[in-house]
């Protein structure tokens, strides 16, 4: 008796788990329509209505725009943080984790392209709505994983290379995947990418670093 009162205790309510269900429904359409007009070109009517709510009902969740926008782009940054520190790749060598981070980073842009697109946009036009939240979450998990790079130069395990240019290029060769994935199937003749074409990407872009670094 005790342990099915303990189990209900836990048990996430309905109202609870109501809210999360339209709370995700809501930000997946707004990361679409952010996507596809940014945030000017954004309607609120637009986002509710493919997020299946009233835009009254939507507004009792995210009461306007701006707050929705804020809430898309922290999202995904939150993603691409829980995913993407290189510190807790698996793998114990500089081979093994890099290229399970650039593996990682691929498959984000494969499966939440619209999501990447909203963040370059933002970043491009200053990233007036993020600057703080990159400084307070994206800055100290990259700083972790600078040194983790300098130590496996001072170890003899890399080339002498700059890690922050690292980040760079793997963040910019991994994103334009999902950012500039419509001239890619225009170069590679494909009406749209196929997992195969980033299965090849991560290919490509693992030989790439862990050659260009020395790692190999």
């Amino acid at each position: 008796m005790t342990e099915n009162v303990k189990q209900e205790s836990i048990a996430p309510k309905p109202k609870r788990r109501s809210r999360a269900a339209n709370e995700e429904r809501i930000l997946a359409a707004a990361e679409d329509v952010f996507a596809q007009h940014g945030y000017q070109g954004a309607a609120i009517d637009a986002i509710a209505e493919r997020s299946g709510l009233s835009k009254q009902n939507m507004l009792y969740y995210f009461p306007s725009k701006e707050v929705l926008y804020k809430r898309v782009l922290q999202n995904i940054l939150d993603l691409w943080l829980d995913k993407m520190a290189l510190l807790e790749q698996e793998g114990d060598d500089p081979k093994a984790m890099l290229s399970n981070y650039i593996r990682g980073k691929i498959e984000l842009s494969r499966i939440h392209p619209n999501g990447s697109k909203v963040f370059a946009n933002e970043i491009i036009n200053g990233a007036t709505r993020l600057k703080e939240y990159l400084q307070s979450h994206l800055l100290p998990q990259l700083e972790a994983d600078v040194q983790l790079i300098r130590q496996w130069i001072a170890e003899g395990k890399m080339d002498p290379i700059d890690p922050y240019h690292l980040f760079f290029v793997i963040w910019s060769s991994t994103q334009t995947y999902a950012d500039f994935s419509t001239q890619i199937e225009l170069a590679l003749d494909k009406p749209k990418l196929e997992k195969q074409d980033y299965d090849d990407a991560s290919d490509f872009l693992i030989q790439l670093v862990l050659k260009g670094t020395g790692v190999i």
